[in-house]
């Protein structure tokens, strides 16, 4: 295990998708008393099953002993219930559902919960971090914390400073980042940051390349895999990341900044309508 950042003992995830998951395995595995917290005890169920079949595969790499692996699954606390997890966190990553309304509403709470001195990041990849420190007491400890999918092996973490940011919120953050074993790049809070806004700019291109009749889908994937030795094309991504979670994106882009260029192309539009959004369904621009 990494050696912890001595400012910070225990870290509270809230929400345990595919991002949660992976933040929560990733402090785990750094030594922090972890908690993780979900809406109801089945979707804690099916994080905490990400987190074995990750914690899993380093075993089966050679990378994690066996008994160390489930040593770090018996370590994290699940619960149901805000208050309990987050209660005498000295971070909280906030890790639900992309939701404007439903993130300000978390933060409304864990102002009401945690401790003065803890800091709340969002793992947001769109919203304003000015905007959910607006919803506390305490909007110099409100940083974006924007990691990457899947986050146990990609090491970049966009932090995202807001107008009210203090130094000293920043400095913990990127020290207890890096503890993680992540590399971290500070950006100013605008629509997207800089990664989201890049990337769904990129997918929305294909799209409406695919949409005019440039080429097939297949052939997109194909060519772009073969010539940037991408690991996988702008289709299967999206199927990846969610149809509707780029949709989504691109939309807060569009509505904050009025730039046409993020308008979303109107097939994916249409699928997401129909539910086709990508694995999650069994079929998004392929099937699955």
């Amino acid at each position: 295990m990494r050696e912890r950042n001595e400012n910070v003992k225990r870290v509270c995830v809230v929400g345990i998708g595919v991002m949660g998951s992976g933040i929560a395995q990733v402090c785990a595995q750094s030594g922090y008393e972890t908690s993780v917290v979900s809406r109801t005890e089945e979707s804690l169920e099916r994080g905490l099953g990400k987190i074995r079949e990750g914690l899993s595969r380093l075993v089966s790499k050679g990378r994690m002993k066996q008994e160390d692996a489930d040593a770090i699954m018996h370590s994290i606390h699940s619960s149901t219930s805000l208050e309990d997890c987050a209660k005498d966190a000295d971070i909280v990553i906030e890790a639900v559902y992309e939701d404007m309304e439903v993130k300000r509403g978390v933060f409304v709470q864990l102002d009401q919960i945690c401790p003065p001195d803890t800091i709340i990041g969002s793992n947001t990849s769109t919203f304003p971090i000015t905007a959910l420190g607006a919803m506390t007491r305490r909007p110099e400890k409100v940083i974006g914390m924007h990691f990457m999918n899947p986050v146990p092996l990609m090491r970049g973490v966009e932090v995202i400073r807001s107008l009210m940011t203090s130094e000293d919120t920043v400095e913990k953050t990127q020290a207890f980042l890096r503890s993680l074993g992540k590399e971290t790049v500070l950006v100013r809070d605008s629509p997207g940051f800089v990664t989201s806004r890049m990337m769904c700019l990129i997918l929305n291109e294909a799209v409406k390349m695919y949409e005019s009749g440039l080429a097939s889908v297949e052939d997109i994937d194909k060519v772009l895999k073969l010539s940037f030795n991408w690991p996988q094309g702008p289709f299967q991504l999206l199927d990846l990341i969610g149809i509707d979670i780029v949709v989504a994106v691109l939309n807060t882009i569009y509505n904050e900044t009025g730039w046409e260029r993020f308008k979303p192309a109107v097939l994916m539009t249409q699928m997401v309508n129909a539910g086709w959004v990508g694995r999650k369904a069994g079929r998004g621009f392929y099937k699955y």
